[in-house]
């Protein structure tokens, strides 16, 4: 095992810059995923650290020692690609132990390995078969078999679910998580989906056009999101998001949209006249039942918690349903989304009376994109 540091990694190819600037620090042990869109630097950054593409600049440590001019052999990594990368005419136990031989380590020392690994990862009946043999999870477990064998300080996953139906990804992603509490390695693990993100990682490093835009652990970034860009990525569906300006009516400080209604907003640190972008999540919208009168509302200043949506889309997944729309009198380009438990009987072009509770709103400051206090 061995603690990483990134120290101010850069990357260019050619005159292009694509890994702008990277600073983090990866405890003994530590279980981070690298999230992202695709094309924001996540994958590049992992091969600089494997010694698969040269850093550019900044200074890259394992276990302490600097790593950058490092052969990729020399820097006891061992790496589970998205494509398996197994041999198809060599049997899955020839398989897993095809890196001890090329080292030509005694079969002795490394057989118990691998019957330790194929024990731990349920490949034992399946030792003596080829991989065209194997279903596509079966194939990442003899991938991950042979990464174990190799007993690394430092395990690198680069979006290895991606192939598996969504059934097998839950399983895979509850079999990696098992292996890493068994083992205690070090793992940085890269994912363009954000929900292996939230579900596996100790802590979550979100990525955009090659810079860290927050780093925490899962619900810290989903409760604090630390701009506009982690409140939209993190999160699915994501936050809903309603740009206007700054104002305060009859002592409450309000959200003054584009036609002039006026939403109730948390305090913060943003001043009058601002332009500001309240967020607030799917399922923290609050349906107001039917023929209640509205709370907090005054019609003649047009100030209201509620809010109106003409539901465009509704998609039921069993445990939630999400209701689509646009929010009437605020941008009819802006689509909200509403996640509800109950079952409501409300069919599409319909209206549904919403409302956004104070205390779970969000705030952040529409030029920066930043979070407001």
């Amino acid at each position: 095992m061995a603690a990483v540091q990134l120290k101010n990694i850069v990357k260019h190819y050619e005159q292009t810059p694509v890994v702008h600037g990277i600073d983090l620090d990866i405890a003994d042990g530590e279980f981070v995923v690298l999230v992202g869109p695709s094309g924001c630097g996540k994958s590049t950054l992992m091969r600089m650290v494997a010694g698969l593409e040269e850093i550019t600049g900044g200074d890259f440590y394992i276990g302490g020692q600097r790593a950058n001019d490092l052969p990729a052999q020399q820097r006891n990594i061992a790496m589970v690609f998205q494509s398996y990368a197994l041999y198809p005419h060599l049997t899955v136990y020839e398989n897993i132990a095809f890196g001890p031989k090329l080292r030509r380590e005694p079969e002795t020392s490394y057989r118990p390995r691998i019957e330790a690994a194929a024990k731990m990862l349920n490949l034992v009946p399946y030792l003596d078969r080829l991989p065209k043999a194997l279903s596509g999870g079966q194939r990442q477990r003899v991938a991950m078999g042979r990464a174990v064998v190799r007993e690394p300080a430092l395990f690198l996953f680069d979006e290895p679910l991606s192939n598996l139906d969504a059934k097998l990804r839950v399983q895979m992603r509850a079999e990696i998580k098992s292996l890493h509490q068994r083992l205690k390695n070090t793992v940085m693990y890269v994912t363009h989906d954000q929900i292996e993100a939230m579900t596996m990682g100790d802590r979550i490093v979100v990525m955009n056009a090659g810079r860290i835009e927050q780093v925490g652990k899962p619900l810290d970034l989903y409760d604090r999101p630390a701009n506009l860009f982690v409140a939209s990525f993190i999160g699915s569906p994501g936050m809903n998001l309603i740009a206007g300006i700054l104002c305060m009516e009859e002592g409450q400080t309000c959200l003054r949209t584009a036609n002039n209604l006026r939403i109730p907003v948390p305090a913060s640190s943003a001043r009058q006249g601002q332009a500001i972008t309240l967020g607030i999540r799917p399922e923290h919208v609050v349906v107001r039942p039917s023929g209640i009168a509205s709370i907090g509302t005054d019609t003649s200043t047009n100030i209201s918690t509620n809010v109106s949506m003409s539901i465009d889309s509704i998609e039921p997944t069993g445990a939630e349903t999400y209701f689509y729309g646009k929010l009437d009198g605020i941008l009819n380009e802006h689509t909200c989304c509403l996640a509800s438990r109950d079952r409501l009987s409300v069919a599409t072009g319909e209206k549904l009376p919403l409302n956004f509770p104070i205390e779970l709103c969000h705030l952040f400051d529409s030029q920066t994109g930043l979070r407001l206090n």
